[in-house]
């Protein structure tokens, strides 16, 4: 079967929420790397992140490579939450694959998260933390 390595950045990446689509789709795991340093990541709503490329102010972002067949590409982009779509992501070994990313207009008036250089990250210290006082 042909397949095609899709980077991922968010709820499809293993332990999260969205991984079974993935795995549903025939998905298998690569590897974890980053990509190159040009990229910014904003918390949609806390729910999912989304990534985008960036001229100014990016950062290598921790992804998961997969495997996937590319017949079933277009299954895993359907379960997608609005405002994410698949196009090219640059990696920190300047190999360019398919990637989830997103459209800039869902990242207005939300907040850049890209400090924390992913969404696991991002969730195991902002999400998952019991907060002052609380």
């Amino acid at each position: 079967m042909d397949e095609i390595l899709l980077a991922v950045n968010g709820t499809l990446m293993r332990g999260f929420e969205l991984n079974a689509n993935l795995l549903a789709a025939g998905g298998r795991f690569v590897r974890e790397t980053f990509t190159e340093p040009a990229y910014r990541l904003w918390s949609i709503g806390d729910l999912h992140p989304a990534m985008i490329r960036a001229r100014t102010g990016g950062a290598a972002v921790v992804v998961e490579v997969w495997s996937v067949p590319r017949a079933c590409l277009v299954s895993i982009l359907v379960s997608e939450p609005p405002g994410l779509s698949i196009g090219k992501v640059k990696l920190a070994d300047e190999t360019e694959v398919l990637g989830i990313l997103g459209e800039a207009i869902i990242c207005e008036g939300q907040r850049e998260i890209t400090k924390f250089g992913g969404w696991r990250a991002y969730v195991a210290r902002e999400l998952n933390c019991p907060k002052d006082g609380g």
